[in-house]
C-alpha cells in the first residue's frame, strides 16, 4: 500500500513518521518543504504539489488546518487520484463539510473516510494518539494497519459524519477542562498552597483530568506550549456550538469557554497557544501560576 500524505504540520508530520517507521511506502507534500524534512529523512518520497502526489499513490491522507485549506487541496488532488482510490481526511471538519467533501470525491470515483484524532501532538509522536474513523466499514478494515501504526486506540464511530461529531465533543470537553484547571490552580495559589503539590494532589483525586495532567503541567512551567493555537480552539468550539443548535442541546459551559477564548485571542492573538486562556486569569489577578519541575513540552 502506497500512501500519499498531504500536510506536514505538528500532527501530520508525526503521523506520517509513524507510517514510515512501520515500514509503509509514503509520499508527502506540504506548502513548506522544510516541514517534511523529518519524513524525508525517514524515507518518504517528496511530491511538489497535491496533484503530483495523488497521481502516484494508491490512497491519500490529508491533515490540514482548516476546511478552506481542505477545499483548496482537494480541488487539486481529487482529479488526479486513481479510480476507486480512497481519501482519508484527518482534518477537524464539521459534519456537513465532511458529507459535502465525500459527495465531491464520489463524483471523481474516489471514496472518503474521515479520521479526526484526539490526544495531543505528543501522543501522535509516540504513535499513541486516539483515532476516530467515520465511513464504510470495509474502508476502515482496509486501512486498519495504517491506523494502528499511527494510533494505539482506533474507533470506528459509524457512517461518514459520525467521527466529526465525537471529535468536536472531545475537544469541547478538553477546552472546558482547561478553563476549569486554570481556575482550580488559581484557587490553590491564592489559598497559599504549594502549586506543585496541589497539581499532584489534584492528579491523584477524583477531580483530575487528562487536560490537568498534560496542559496543566505546561501552565505551571510557563511555556503553555501544547502545539495547538487559540484560532484552532475557536474553530472547534464553533463546531460544538453549531451542533448544540442543531441538536437543541444547551451548551452553557461550552459557550462560556468560547468567550474566554475570544478574550484570549484579543489579548494574545490567534496564533497564541491554547493554554494561554489561563494566562488571562493570571494577568487579571497579577498572579503567576508557576512551579518547579514541570516540562516546557509534552513528550
Amino acid at each position: 500500500m502506497h500512501y500519499g500524505y498531504i500536510g506536514q504540520g505538528n500532527l501530520g508530520a508525526n503521523c506520517a513518521a509513524c507510517l514510515l517507521r512501520a515500514g509503509m511506502d509514503v509520499t508527502v507534500t506540504d506548502i513548506n518543504r522544510e516541514a517534511a524534512k523529518d519524513a524525508i529523512a525517514l524515507g518518504a518520497k517528496w511530491a511538489d504539489n497535491p496533484a503530483e502526489l495523488a497521481a502516484n499513490v494508491d490512497h491519500v491522507i490529508t491533515c490540514l488546518p482548516s476546511p478552506a485549506v481542505s477545499q483548496a487541496v482537494s480541488s487539486e488532488m481529487l482529479p488526479a487520484m486513481r479510480d476507486g482510490a480512497h481519501w482519508i481526511e484527518m482534518s477537524t471538519l464539521g459534519r456537513e463539510e465532511v458529507l459535502a467533501f465525500a459527495e465531491t470525491a464520489a463524483s471523481q470515483n474516489v471514496r472518503m473516510m474521515e479520521l479526526p484524532v484526539t490526544g495531543g501532538v505528543h501522543l501522535a509522536a509516540q504513535g499513541n494518539i486516539t483515532m476516530l474513523a467515520g465511513g464504510d466499514k470495509d474502508m476502515f478494515e482496509t486501512h486498519l494497519p495504517a491506523l494502528q501504526a499511527m494510533g494505539n486506540q482506533v474507533f470506528h464511530m459509524g457512517p461518514l459524519g459520525s467521527a466529526s461529531i465525537i471529535k468536536v465533543i472531545t475537544n469541547m470537553l478538553a477546552f472546558i477542562h482547561l478553563k476549569a484547571c486554570g481556575e482550580a490552580l488559581m484557587l490553590a495559589k491564592r489559598g497559599g498552597l504549594d502549586l506543585g503539590q496541589a497539581w499532584h494532589a489534584i492528579k491523584a483525586s477524583s477531580g483530575t483530568s487528562f487536560v490537568h495532567e498534560t496542559e496543566g503541567a505546561l501552565v505551571l512551567n510557563g511555556s503553555y506550549d501544547v502545539a495547538f493555537n487559540i484560532d484552532l480552539a475557536l474553530k472547534d468550539l464553533g463546531f460544538a456550538m453549531g451542533f448544540g443548535r442543531e441538536f437543541e442541546v444547551p451548551l452553557e459551559l461550552a459557550a462560556a469557554t468560547e468567550q474566554t477564548y475570544v478574550a484570549a485571542r484579543a489579548a494574545y492573538g490567534g496564533d497564541a497557544e491554547s493554554p494561554m486562556i489561563v494566562k488571562l486569569l493570571e494577568d487579571l489577578l497579577d498572579t503567576e501560576l508557576r512551579a518547579e519541575g514541570f516540562p516546557a513540552r509534552l513528550t
